[in-house]
């Protein structure tokens, strides 16, 4: 068995070691223009040239849950692609999130601004009822983030294409639930994949319709927000402000007016990190499986080529 490594940014020793050990017996490799003709692919946003050479794979296996970039790339027909279902990452996400809308929710970051500037004030608690939070997108980490949030006890809506069902959450579906599920969301949580169809989703048109005050938090991708749209609204105090932690060109170029807005706080893209070891040992697990004979459609992750996640 081969398996080739092609990951843009990425510290490969690591990967190459544990994929090594993980899968004894198997040619584990760093791949290079001509490299020979491999069983199956460990990639994060390879080139064009990889898949033009390597046409002969089982599999690819993606080191994140996003596939936005592999979509983009004429892959070799009839090759699945398998995403990260999770491996340490919706806790991670839960975390971030919950952070996020407790932040705004408790106004840490008034008291934070103020205690810097010497003052020490109280400010009136809010009622949970009145911030619902709704999250755009049901996958794992969609499911992850929503329990999570229901624990604290605020309203907790989900919405996702096809309809989906999780415990404690009011989920809605569709295009025609999306406006009853906006209209009634104060906090609105992305955690979308990107497609075509979800591009530019974060615009005017659809924020507009949140609740008066309305937060955004984008941990999805930088192409769900059209960016302009954001700073207006708040500029002109129909939104409350916003967490990202995603933006269309990463690193956030110095000029980009998201660092400067009082009321938009930016992190770089950590909201979920990949975890190597707990990647490699559900990468390794499916090649495993896939090697004794079994089916791709067995497999927790494989991505659907239609609908691009």
């Amino acid at each position: 068995m081969r398996v080739t490594f092609c990951c843009t940014d990425t510290k490969a020793q690591p990967w190459l070691e544990g994929l090594r050990a993980a899968l004894p017996g198997a040619s584990v490799d760093l791949w290079s223009a001509g490299a020979a003709p491999a069983d199956y692919a460990v990639v994060w946003v390879p080139p064009q040239q990889f898949f033009d050479e390597q046409a002969g794979l089982k599999a690819v296996f993606n080191i994140g849950a996003g596939v936005d970039a592999l979509m983009k790339l004429r892959l070799p027909a009839g090759v699945p692609v398998v995403r990260l279902d999770d491996a340490g990452m919706s806790a991670q996400m839960a975390e971030y999130v919950c952070h996020a809308v407790i932040r705004h929710f408790r106004e840490f970051d008034a008291y934070e601004a103020e205690v810097a500037e010497g003052k020490w004030s109280y400010r009136k608690p809010h009622l949970r009822e009145d911030f619902p939070v709704g999250v755009m997108g049901l996958g794992v980490l969609g499911e992850r983030v929503s329990r999570a949030l229901a624990q604290f006890d605020f309203p907790v809506m989900g919405w996702s294409r096809s309809a989906k069902t999780v415990t404690g959450v009011k989920c809605f579906s569709g295009d025609a639930g999306l406006h009853d599920f906006l209209a009634a969301t104060r906090i609105l949580v992305c955690l979308l994949p990107l497609t075509p169809d979800t591009e530019n989703i974060l615009r005017r048109e659809t924020l507009q319709r949140l609740l008066p005050g309305a937060y955004l938090i984008n941990v999805a991708r930088g192409g769900h927000l059209v960016d302009d749209d954001l700073i207006a609204l708040i500029d002109c105090g129909h939104m409350a402000g916003a967490t990202l932690d995603v933006f269309r060109t990463e690193p956030l170029p110095a000029a980009h007016p998201f660092w400067r807005h009082p009321k938009i706080t930016i992190t770089p893209h950590t909201s979920a990190r990949t975890l190597r070891e707990e990647s490699i040992a559900q990468i390794a697990g499916k090649i495993r499986a896939l090697d004794r004979g079994a089916s791709i459609a067995s497999l927790a992750g494989v991505v659907d080529s239609k609908k691009g996640y």
